[in-house]
């Protein structure tokens, strides 16, 4: 039986070849289209996924910039242009490729930048596009694939879709309280909850309060109008009536931020972003449109604020070794593109009234110390001040910038000691005469009346603490009010109109021992009361003149 059976495989072998041999026989159907078919379908429809993947021509080239604008320079003047131009570009990030088209011999006035990335591109023409090169060369920049969008725009108007308005509300709310009561904030609960409450007499009222609103802490802008609260993602800032949000601004890591006076920028810092090509340690950004107007490297953030703005937020500054750098906005530029090399410069301080800025440097074997007064942005050295036998020099500027005093500690020749001068310069006042007052004793603390032309300082040793008031008067005089001796005190804090004051012993800064009120223009003194915390002047302490 075994020899005479068909293996099963090879009999469904024979059925598949009679099945493949039927289907030959049979006529193929045809597949050409007929003689009158009109092909209506284009690709576009047919193929709308496919085509949506396929490359862009601009693809390779996002990271070219145009710069249009630029000086036109022959042979001898070209590698001076170019490395003028790497310069200001380079900071944007690295450059891998320049292209400077000529035309007989001289450049045509317009230049090509390849960057190694194209945030980099981005960044050149949100940074550079206005850059004043000088008064006849203004800078144009932008994304080479900017052509394409250019060329595609309609000739028919359109008019733009109306964007809903955002109303945050009244900004400045707070200044229509008919008793005249300031906001603070409160974290508690760990930093689990976020308070803000009105200051009034008898309790706190409370404003708003939110459950996890900042993971570190918050910050005050200058004048009140936001609240900026800290995300690991970056910052947010909040304002008006019901605390809505106003702004966010991204850097990873943001640890310490900073505003300008005029609250139009704000400056954040992170310690985790920085790179070499693309600077991310330090952001000014745009407080109304939240754009990154430039970043900054940071080598340490110790002394922070690192930048120092003039009272208008028109120029901020930064001082490096044997530099100090002005920068203007809004183009975030530095001014007439070069920095000021001072050698040896240890600190500055813009005044508080006008964009002057008021800088010292140490002796230099036989040439003396100094203070200058400089004006921006004409760079105009308005006084310039030479002081010898220098150990220190302290820069204190009175609120409305009418004076300022230099604290100049010396060791006079042939003497171990360290004696004070303050050398009082009046500002408003023609050629800037400046006036002398000597200290034999150490000086603990120093602070100017707010609104006013007087003085206070805390000198001695402890527990001998003499407190000393002066008044600058308009006949060229400094005259002595008033010594108060025997003070337990180490700081002098002014009200913020003037003439009171608080003489407070304080240790770390925290512990407020005892508080001496001060009328500055008799000689009546008060003892007020014990407090823990922070010191601060408010409003209602004070009613007609008299302490209540």
């Amino acid at each position: 039986r075994s020899d005479s059976a068909i293996p099963v495989r090879q009999m469904q072998d024979t059925v598949n070849m009679a099945a493949e041999s039927e289907f030959d026989e049979e006529e193929e159907p045809p597949f050409s289209d007929p003689e009158d078919f009109v092909d209506d379908i284009d690709d576009e429809e047919l193929l709308e996924d496919v085509l949506r993947e396929r490359p862009l021509e601009a693809d390779g080239i996002d990271s070219v910039v145009l710069v249009d604008n630029v000086p036109q320079v022959g042979p001898e003047r070209l590698e001076k242009l170019k490395n003028v131009i790497h310069k200001i570009f380079s900071k944007f990030g690295k450059i891998t490729n320049e292209f400077y088209p000529e035309e007989a011999g001289t450049t045509k006035g317009y230049i090509f930048l390849e960057y190694a990335s194209p945030n980099h591109a981005l960044e050149a023409v949100k940074n550079a596009d206005g850059y004043k090169l000088d008064k006849q060369h203004t800078f144009r920049v932008n994304l080479f694939t900017d052509f394409d969008k250019y060329m595609n725009i309609s000739d028919q108007w359109e008019t733009p879709e109306k964007q809903p308005f955002k109303d945050f509300g009244n900004m400045r709310h707070w200044l229509e309280d008919p008793d005249c009561r300031d906001q603070y904030s409160v974290i508690y609960e760990s930093g689990e909850r976020t308070t803000i409450f009105s200051n009034d007499p008898k309790e706190p009222i409370l404003v708003e309060e939110r459950a996890r609103w900042t993971e570190t802490y918050v910050r005050w802008s200058p004048k009140g109008t936001y609240l900026a609260t800290f995300h690991q993602r970056g910052i947010a800032l909040w304002g008006g009536e019901k605390f809505k949000q106003i702004q966010r601004f991204s850097h990873q890591g943001v640890s310490l931020i900073d505003f300008s006076p005029c609250e139009r920028y704000v400056v954040t810092f992170s310690p985790l972003m920085d790179t070499k090509e693309d600077p991310q340690a330090i952001i000014i950004w745009d407080i109304l449109t939240g754009q990154k107007k430039r970043g900054f490297h940071c080598e340490s953030s110790a002394h922070w604020p690192i930048f120092k703005w003039s009272q208008d937020g028109k120029f901020f500054a930064r001082m490096t070794q044997d530099t100090l750098s002005i920068y203007e906005t809004p183009s975030m530029g530095l001014l007439d593109k070069k920095s000021l090399k001072i050698s040896g410069i240890k600190d500055f301080s813009w005044s508080p009234g006008d964009n002057i800025i008021a800088f010292w440097v140490p002796e230099d074997k036989d040439i003396p110390a100094r203070v200058t007064l400089m004006q921006f942005p004409s760079r105009l050295e308005i006084r310039v001040r030479n002081l010898f036998n220098v150990v220190d020099c302290k820069l204190h500027w009175q609120r409305q910038g009418d004076y300022l005093c230099v604290k100049v500690d010396r060791t006079p020749r042939g003497t171990q000691g360290v004696v004070t001068n303050f050398e009082i310069f009046r500002m408003r006042e023609k050629q800037v005469p400046v006036d002398v007052v000597e200290m034999k004793e150490s000086i603990i603390a120093f602070a100017w009346e707010p609104n006013g032309s007087k003085f206070a300082v805390l000198h001695g040793e402890s527990p001998r603490i003499n407190a000393s008031f002066y008044h600058v008067k308009s006949n060229g005089k400094i005259d002595l009010i008033k010594m108060f001796d025997k003070q337990q005190a180490n700081s002098i804090f002014w009200s913020p109109q003037g003439q009171f004051l608080v003489l407070a012993g304080l240790r770390r800064l925290v512990y407020i021992y005892t508080i001496t009120w001060v009328k500055s223009n008799d000689n009546s003194s008060y003892f007020i009361f014990l407090w823990q915390g922070q010191l601060k002047f408010y409003p209602e302490i004070l009613q007609g003149g008299q302490i209540l």
